[in-house]
C-alpha cells in the first residue's frame, strides 16, 4: 500500500510524542536520496530515517544504522552547518497532504536564535526533501527539479516553496457536507473512485473502506445515489476522518498467508479475509512490512530461472501426458479386433469371395455382428489383419500404461517443485531446490570446485499444548522427515490426494490431545496446494512406515487411520503464517544433503480458525 495521508497523520503523531523537543545530534546521508537524523531526546536517544527514493519513498524511527560515505555530499553538509544541534519545537502535516513539515530552532553564526524548516515529500517519484528559510525561501534540497523536469514547480535554491495543487483536492479534515455532495457528484465515476480523486490523502484501500462502512457498492456513480444515501456516506466519513483528527490509530499489516498484502493506520473490516497484525508503531509497522516484501520480491526475482525450468518441464510433461491418454483411448476397443480374427477363421469358410462384410453369431455376447471385410483379401487375410491390429493395440496399451504412470509422476513431482518455490523465504531454500532439481536431471550441474552449502531446516512450529510440530520446506526435507526424523509414536498428517507437505508432530511416547491434532492438521492444509479452498481433507497416521525406491518416487506404505470426526476432516487455510507445498519424494542420490533440525527456529503456533 502506497503511503497516504492518513499514514502520514500516524507518523506525524508518533513523531510528536517522540521527536518534539529533542536535539538534533548527527547528521548522515548514507544513500544520495536518503538522510538518517540522531536526534536526542528526553526519553532517549532515537534515530530518524528519510529516503526520498522515487520506488520507495520512507519515513519512520529505526533503531538500525547505516554506514555513511567517507565524504559527506553537499545536501548532508549544508544540513550540518544550519541545524546540526538544532531543536525540533514543531512537527506537522498541511491538511491531510503527504508532507511532513520539521520546524528547527537553531543559532546561527552571530549566535541569533532563528528558524529553519526541514520538509519532507513522500510523493512515489516526486519525493523530495527540501530545506527552507523561515519565510519558505529554499536553501537546497536533495533533489533538484528544474523547470526543463518539471513544468508545475521548480525546486531550486532561491524559489519560493509552495505545494501544487494540480489535482484540486478538498480537504477530508474539514470538508462540509455542501462542498462534499458537489465534489463527488461532479464525477462520473465509481464511488470509491471519486472519493480517492476528489480528496487529499485517501489512497483506493481508505475509499473502499469508507463505502464499506457506509454499506453502499463502491462500483455505483455518485449521481446514483439519493440524498439520503449521501448523507449517510457523509456522516460515515467524518466519523472516519474524526479518528484521524483525535489520533486514534491502529496500525496493522494484513497477511494473506506468509505474505504481507497491505499495511493501514486504521482497521480495515472489509479485509476480513485477511489475517490481522496488530502494532503499537508505525514506524515499526512500516520497517517490518518493507522488510517481508522486499525479501519475497528478491526470492522471487532470484527463482525466476528454477521457475522457468520447472515450467517449462511442466507444460512439456502436460502436452506429452495429453497425447498419451489420447493414444491410450484409443486402444481401448482392441479387444473387438480380436473377436473379428476368431470369428472370421470360425465362420469365413462359406463366404462368397469379394464379399464385403460377414454377419455371424458372437459366441461371447450370444449376439449378431457384423464384420467389415476387405473384399480384395481372402478370409484367412482379413482374418490375420484384424489380429495383427489387436496384438500392435495391445502392445501399444501395455507400453502407455506404464508411460503415463510415469508421466503423471513427473507431474506431481514438479507441481510439487513448483509449489516449494512459491514458499520458498530464502535463498538456502532456493539453493536446495536446484540441487534436487540437479539430482532429478531437469538441471545440468555446473563444474565447480566449491562444494554447494545446504542450510535450509524445516520449519518448526510449537502447539499451543508445548508439542513440537516440523513442516518440510521441500521434497529432500519431507523424505528426511518422514524416514528418518519421526519416530515410534510420532505422528504423520498430509493434505488427502493433493500436493502439500508432511508435517510430522514428536509426541515423546505420549498421548496427543485433540487440539494439537487441529492444530497439526490446520499445518497439513496452510502447506497444501489447495491452501485456498473452503475445505482440505487431511489424513494423520501414527508412526508405521517403510519405503520402496522407484524410478522417480519414494512410495510411503502406512497403515491408514481415516479421520471420523468432521471437527478433524477439514480445515481451512486462515492456519498458519507460512506457505509451502508438495507431494512426492523424489529419489535422492546424496543423502548427505539432509538438513540437519536441531537449530530449526521456532515459531509459536499461530492462532487459527475453523
Amino acid at each position: 500500500m502506497a503511503f497516504d495521508g492518513i499514514t502520514i497523520a500516524n507518523i506525524v503523531h508518533e513523531l510528536n510524542r517522540n521527536l518534539l523537543d529533542g536535539r538534533i545530534n548527527k547528521i548522515a546521508q548514507p544513500e544520495t536520496d536518503e538522510l538518517l537524523l540522531t536526534i536526542k531526546t528526553p526519553g532517549g536517544q532515537r534515530r530518524l530515517s528519510i529516503s526520498a527514493s522515487a520506488s520507495l519513498p520512507l519515513i519512520y524511527l529505526t533503531e538500525g544504522n547505516k554506514p555513511s560515505p567517507m565524504t559527506a555530499p553537499n545536501f548532508c553538509m549544508l544540513l550540518r552547518k544550519h541545524i546540526n544541534n538544532g531543536r525540533i519545537t514543531k512537527i506537522w502535516q498541511p491538511k491531510l497532504e503527504r508532507i511532513i513539515h520539521f520546524e528547527i530552532e537553531h543559532l546561527d553564526e552571530l549566535g541569533d536564535l532563528c528558524k529553519k524548516e526541514l520538509i519532507v515529500e513522500i510523493m512515489g517519484k516526486h519525493s523530495n526533501i527540501i530545506f527552507c528559510n523561515e519565510d519558505g525561501t529554499i536553501i537546497d534540497s536533495i533533489k533538484h527539479v528544474s523547470s526543463q523536469m518539471s513544468s508545475v514547480r521548480e525546486v531550486l535554491p532561491g524559489r519560493t516553496y509552495f505545494i501544487p495543487d494540480t489535482m484540486e483536492k478538498s480537504d477530508p479534515l474539514s470538508v462540509s457536507f455542501a462542498e462534499f455532495q458537489r465534489v463527488l457528484t461532479e464525477k462520473p465515476m465509481p464511488l470509491a473512485k471519486a472519493v480517492y480523486t476528489s480528496f487529499t490523502g485517501i489512497s483506493p484501500v481508505v475509499a473502499e473502506e469508507i463505502c464499506y462502512l457506509s454499506g453502499i457498492d463502491s462500483s455505483l456513480t455518485p449521481r446514483e445515489l439519493s440524498e439520503d444515501l449521501l448523507t449517510h456516506l457523509y456522516r460515515q466519513f467524518t466519523l472516519y476522518f474524526e479518528e484521524v483528527s483525535a489520533g486514534h490509530f491502529s496500525p496493522a499489516i494484513y497477511y494473506h498467508g506468509a505474505e504481507p498484502k497491505e499495511f493501514s493506520a486504521l482497521p480495515l473490516t472489509h479485509f476480513s479475509q485477511y489475517i490481522r497484525k496488530e502494532y503499537d508503531s508505525i514506524s515499526r509497522l512500516l520497517e517490518d512490512y518493507y522488510a517481508e516484501k522486499n525479501t519475497l520480491t528478491r526470492i522471487r526475482q532470484k527463482s525466476v530461472d528454477l521457475r522457468r525450468v520447472v515450467q517449462t518441464a511442466l507444460e512439456r510433461n502436460r502436452k506429452k501426458y495429453d497425447l498419451q491418454a489420447k493414444q491410450l483411448r484409443d486402444t481401448e476397443n482392441r479387444e473387438k479386433f480380436k473377436v473379428y480374427g476368431e470369428l472370421i477363421h470360425t465362420y469365413g469358410y462359406n463366404l462368397e469371395p469379394g464379399a464385403k462384410k460377414l454377419e455371424a453369431l458372437n459366441y461371447y455376447t450370444n449376439e449378431m455382428i457384423t464384420i467389415p471385410l476387405d473384399s480384395t483379401k481372402t478370409p484367412q487375410e482379413n482374418a490375420l489383419k484384424y489380429f495383427e491390429k489387436y496384438n500392435k493395440q495391445k502392445r501399444t496399451f501395455e507400453a502407455l500404461t506404464s508411460l503415463i504412470e510415469e508421466t503423471r509422476d513427473d507431474i506431481s513431482y514438479l507441481e510439487s517443485v513448483s509449489n516449494a518455490l512459491d514458499i520458498a523465504l530464502s535463498e538456502d531454500d532456493l539453493t536446495q531446490i536446484k540441487e534436487e532439481l540437479i539430482e532429478s536431471g531437469y538441471i545440468r550441474r555446473k563444474f565447480t570446485k566449491k562444494k554447494v552449502k545446504i542450510t535450509s531446516k524445516p520449519f518448526h512450529y510449537l502447539s499451543s499444548d508445548g508439542y513440537h510440530i516440523y513442516v518440510g520446506k521441500n521434497n529432500l526435507q519431507n523424505e528426511e522427515l518422514t524416514f528418518h526424523f519421526a519416530s515410534g509414536n510420532d505422528w504423520w498428517f498430509h493434505a488427502k490426494g493433493i500436493p502439500g507437505s508432511h508435517v510430522i508432530v514428536k509426541t515423546n511416547g505420549e498421548e496427543l490431545p485433540d487440539r494439537t491434532f487441529e492444530e497439526a492438521g490446520k499445518l497439513a492444509a496452510y502447506y497444501s496446494k489447495n491452501r485456498g479452498s473452503e475445505k482440505i481433507e487431511i489424513d494423520y497416521i501414527e508412526k508405521n512406515m517403510s519405503k520402496t525406491k522407484g524410478r522417480k518416487t519414494w512410495i510411503c506404505r502406512i497403515l491408514y487411520q481415516l479421520l471420523t470426526d468432521d471437527r478433524f476432516r477439514y480445515f481451512t487455510d486462515q492456519a498458519a503464517g507460512r506457505l509451502i507445498k508438495l507431494h512426492m519424494f523424489k529419489s535422492s542420490k546424496n543423502k548427505t544433503a539432509a538438513p540437519v533440525f536441531s537449530d530449526a527456529t521456532v515459531f509459536s503456533f499461530p492462532s487459527c480458525s475453523n
